[in-house]
């Protein structure tokens, strides 16, 4: 929920600074494909992300006294990032243009990333507790159908998502 939390504050203030100040309409007049526009925004936003995680993971592993830097574990974490920040990109764009973006892109977010955050949860749980892969592969291939998905999907509609 640590990673939730500080993903969707970083999506609300990575566009917000840019469309107070008027940048979103320069990047948008540069003369590059909007696509472009949207992985560097995207990128971006996992980057921030990431870092969070970095600064997070051993900060609990002290705390509760447990090993959080397994391959398994650390792969639930980078997929769910990836699917959270893919689909919080294009919702962020789209509730930047509203007057209550703060509150509205949440309200967006949480319903479209919920299987994204279920599966993550229920993937980490099962390399916590040492089950075995063929109980946590159904959870991991989730996670990559959905980053797979919502990526190709935000790619598409990123254009018509910044024309308004």
């Amino acid at each position: 929920m640590t990673f939730v939390f500080a993903g969707t504050l970083g999506l609300n203030r990575s566009l917000a600074i840019e469309k107070d100040r008027g940048c979103i309409d320069g990047l948008l007049l540069a003369p590059v494909d909007r696509s472009a526009i949207y992985f560097g925004k995207a990128i971006g936003n996992l980057i921030f992300m990431l870092i969070v995680e970095i600064i997070v993971l051993p900060v609990y592993s002290l705390l509760y006294n447990v090993n959080l830097f397994k391959p398994g574990l650390l792969l639930v974490i980078l997929l769910g990032s990836i699917g959270y920040i893919a689909v919080g990109t294009l919702l962020a764009t789209m509730a930047v243009q509203a007057r209550t973006r703060d509150i509205l892109l949440p309200i967006l977010l949480f319903p479209v990333a919920l299987p994204v955050l279920m599966a993550s949860v229920k993937a980490s749980n099962g390399f916590l507790q040492a089950l075995p892969m063929a109980e946590i592969q159904p959870w991991l291939n989730l996670l990559i159908v959905y980053d797979i998905i919502f990526t190709a999907v935000a790619f598409m509609v990123f254009d018509y998502v910044v024309e308004e």
